[in-house]
């Protein structure tokens, strides 16, 4: 991903994406769950 596009646009979409996530469990009051570990 790095090699295509500027550095700051790869960390503003991963800051983005980190951002929806933790308000999706801040509103939904849920904990977080590793889906890595899980399919393991």
């Amino acid at each position: 991903m790095l090699n295509q596009k500027p550095l700051m646009l790869v960390a503003m979409a991963l800051a983005n994406k980190m951002a929806r996530s933790v308000w999706a469990m801040v509103t939904k009051k849920e904990d977080h769950r590793d889906l890595g570990s899980a399919a393991a």
